[in-house]
This record gives structure tokens, C-alpha cells and sequence, in this order.
């Protein structure tokens, strides 16, 4: 979601990130496979489902396929 581990940790402690629903204001939160992380981001919402996790930490390619987008503005939950 965003570049840099700082950005990140600023976005939770700032309250831009909930948990399962619930606000989190720790950067080192453990978060589990299942989870639901509702994250705000500039103008929008992005609300994403822990699906897996890396050994190594990775590009955003490699971590596009360790979540699953469950936004309403996501494109693949369009209908056609």
C-alpha cells in the first residue's frame, strides 16, 4: 500500500488502519492469515483480506498475491 516501512508504521499510528475492525495504533501489531485490514489512503479506502505471507520480503508484484482486495471500487469484484 505504501512504499516504505515508515510511511506504514505512520499510517497506523495516525489511526488509518483497523484491524478486523478495529482501530490500531501499534506499528508491530501481529496480524494473522484471515485478517481484515481496512486501510486509508489518501481519498480512498482499501479493505484487504491476509491470504498468505512471504519468508523474504518482496516486491509489490509478490505481494499483490499475499491479499485479497475486498473494496467495493475493486475492478475483479465488478460485475461484467
Amino acid at each position: 500500500m505504501v512504499k516504505a516501512r515508515t510511511s506504514a508504521a505512520e499510517l497506523v499510528e495516525t489511526g488509518h488502519v483497523r484491524v478486523n475492525g478495529v482501530r490500531e495504533k501499534s506499528p508491530g501489531h501481529a496480524i494473522k492469515i484471515g485478517d481484515v485490514l481496512t486501510i486509508a489512503l489518501d481519498r480512498t479506502v482499501r479493505v484487504l483480506k491476509v491470504t498468505a505471507f512471504n519468508e523474504r520480503r518482496g516486491d509489490a508484484a509478490s505481494a499483490r498475491v499475499l491479499y485479497e482486495e475486498l473494496s467495493e471500487g475493486n475492478p475483479s469484484s465488478r460485475p461484467d
